[in-house]
This record gives C-alpha cells, structure tokens and sequence, in this order.
C-alpha cells in the first residue's frame, strides 16, 4: 500500500463505469430490440428488473465476502465473471438466454461494485476519501449518461452481439488493469459480531441517515431519467430535447462530485449541511416541476438535481468511508449499495403509483416530501463530527 493511490484508484474507477454502463446501455438495448427477440411487456419488464434482483440479492454477501478474503479476488472475480457473462449475451437469441446473462451481469456486478466501493475507502483513507470518492462517482456517472448512448450505437451497428462484445472486453480489460495496478489490500481481523451488535450498526445514525440519503438520490435519478423525458414530450418538446434533460443532469452530477469531495477534504464543507443542502436541493427541483412544468423549469430542474445528487452522494460515501472501521468497510459497503438499490427501484415506483391514482404533479409532489423528509433529517440527525460507528 505504499504506491501512489492515483493509478490504484483509476483502475476502480473504470470498474465503476463498467458497472453503470453495462446496466444502462442493456436496458437501452432492449427498448430497442425488444420486437426482434420477441419480447411481450412482461417479459421487458422482468429482463429490465433481474440485473437490479440479483444486485439486491448479493451486494451485501458480496460486500461481507470482500471482508474474508479481500477486495481485489472480489473486484477482479466479479470483471471476469461479468465479461464471461457479457460473452453468454452474445448468443442470446431467446428472451431465457439474455434473461440469464443479463441476471449473470448483475449476479457479477453485485461482486465488483461493493469490493470497488471499500477499495476506494481503504486506498484513499479517511483524509481523501471525499477528493476519491467524488472521482469515483464521477466515473459512475458517466457510465449512466453514456451507457444509452453507446449501446444504442453499438445496437445500430451490429445489433445486440456488438453490445455484448463492448461489454465483455471492457469488463476483461478493466480486470486486467486491476490485477496490475491495484496494490493487494490486507485483510483485517474482525471481532466477532452477535444479531445484536450488527443491528445496532445498521441502524446507528451515522450509518442509517447518510444511506438514506444515499437512496433518495438514486430514487430521484431514477424518476429523473424516466420522468423528465416525458415531461418534456408532454410540454411539446422534440425527443431530442427532451432526453438532453436527462444527460444536463448526468453531467452536473458527474462535473460536481470532485469538486464537493475536494471541499470535503479541506474542511470547506462538512457532511452534515452539505449532504442536507444536497438532499434538499433535489426536493426543491422535483417540487419546480411539479408546480410550474415549462421547458425552461425543466432544464433548471435537470440541473438542480444533478447538483443535488452529485452533492449528496459525494459525501454519503465519503462519510461512510471516514467513519466506519476498516475490517466492516465491504459488508458496508455492500449494505449501502443495497440502499441505493431500493431507492433506486422505490423512487420510480411511489412516483408511478401515487401518479395513476392522482397525477404526475402529485406523483412528483410526493417524491419532494419524502426527499424534504430525508434532508431535515440529514440536518439534524447527522453527527456534527464524523465518530465511527461502532
């Protein structure tokens, strides 16, 4: 652990963009595709929710694994299976066959992206965790703005194979590039945990709020990136226009997240105002939309909301890597993970069902609540200083 963390840490950060464009560009594939592998709504439905089952399912074993045996078995394990995974898709000509690589992609992902997490935490330490973190989620980011657009790409010229192929050597590549680069991070002893102790963890509130906030930011990304298009289409704009919504918003929160983890390092910002300003941020945009839907509001709104999640999640995990003891950091990581995976299902679905019975500006009304919620709380639950939770 004696090497400089910048090249470490690169590598991880492509291990980041892997994770978010594989999910991205294959559930932009099979809106395209969908007809030529005879896929009927249900079946669309269920391809596009098994990636994030299984990311439920065993991010957090995943995460406890890392903890046993290291991170860096994990993370290259989790490449590797991923690009073999990525390979099966290739030959998916049944909606069986992409069902089980695309559950194999998330099985996959759920190893290397916790491992990735608590790598990013032990390498950097607690001083810099904000300035990596920030690097780390700006890559993130990326891979969910670009992931559409570079599968669609890739779906115009040689249908779903090519896709699968970009994916499967991006993710061999990335392993590669691990295996070399990342220094071998040590495995800590543990002191044994009763259900007691580790409910106590789970629910100290220096764990539990920033994950909460945490969730809110991936659920208001979520019901960004579906919602705001529609919005626009609904407000008379073209499809272009409307999904530039969409990317304003991924490239805010790509272009803010260094930015806010360098604050965070040198003491300019503390977690507490600024993951709820955050949090705040977002609830105010999602309540401009609901209130006042125009096309100018709308690209405000996209803005605020990548500068809201960008804020939010810089920190969240910064915090959590400052403040948890190292020889827990993966199976942490794996349960905030999880977090964000609800959030990132729960948002979409509260809009969607509060909306049917009341309308879209309802729909939304409610998202803001729950964000305003979870902002108050960050401000006023959060430790003013960062203490392990123990």
């Amino acid at each position: 652990m004696h090497r400089k963390p910048a090249p470490s840490l690169a590598a991880l950060n492509a291990a980041g963009f892997v994770t978010a464009f594989g999910a991205h560009s294959i559930a932009a594939g099979l809106g395209v595709e969908s007809r030529d592998i005879g896929l009927n709504l249900l079946t669309f439905g269920v391809l596009l929710a098994v990636y994030d089952l299984a990311e439920v399912i065993l991010k957090p074993v995943f995460g406890s694994l890392s903890d046993r045996i290291g991170v860096k078995p994990v993370i290259v394990g989790g490449l590797i299976g991923f690009a073999m995974m990525s390979l099966l898709g290739i030959f998916a000509g049944s909606p069986i066959l992409l069902g089980l690589a695309r559950f194999g992609q998330g099985a996959a992902a759920s190893a290397f992206s916790p491992a990735s997490s608590c790598a990013v935490a032990r390498l950097a330490g607690p001083a810099a965790a904000g300035r990596h973190f920030g690097r780390y989620g700006s890559w993130k980011g990326l891979g969910y703005a670009l992931g559409p657009l570079i599968g669609a790409g890739l779906i115009w010229l040689g249908g779903f194979p090519a896709l699968f192929i970009a994916l499967a050597v991006s993710a061999a590549a990335t392993a590669c590039w691990v295996m070399i680069s990342v220094p071998d991070v040590s495995v800590l002893a543990r002191p044994r945990y009763t259900v007691a102790d580790l409910a106590r963890q789970l629910t100290d509130r220096g764990f539990l709020v920033p994950v909460a906030a945490l969730a809110v930011a991936t659920g208001a990304l979520g019901v960004a990136v579906g919602f705001l298009p529609l919005l626009g289409t609904n407000l008379g704009l073209n499809p272009l226009a409307s999904i530039a919504t969409v990317t304003i918003m991924a490239i805010a929160s790509s272009l803010v997240q260094p930015f806010i983890g360098r604050l965070r390092d040198s003491g300019k910002i503390t977690t507490r105002p600024g993951m709820a300003s955050g949090i705040l941020v977002i609830a105010l945009a999602v309540a401009l939309v609901a209130i006042v839907p125009s096309p100018a509001v709308l690209y405000l709104a996209a803005l605020c909301l990548g500068l809201g999640i960008g804020t939010s999640t810089a920190l969240g995990f910064a915090h959590l890597a400052a403040t948890i003891p190292p020889e827990r950091m993966g199976r942490t990581m794996g349960t905030a993970e999880l977090g964000r995976e609800v959030g990132d299902a729960g948002g979409p679905l509260l809009v969607g069902a509060v909306a049917t019975a009341a309308g879209l500006a309802t729909g939304l009304g409610a998202l803001a609540v729950v964000a305003g919620i979870v902002g108050i709380l960050c401000a006023i639950a959060l430790p003013s200083r960062a203490r392990i939770v123990q």
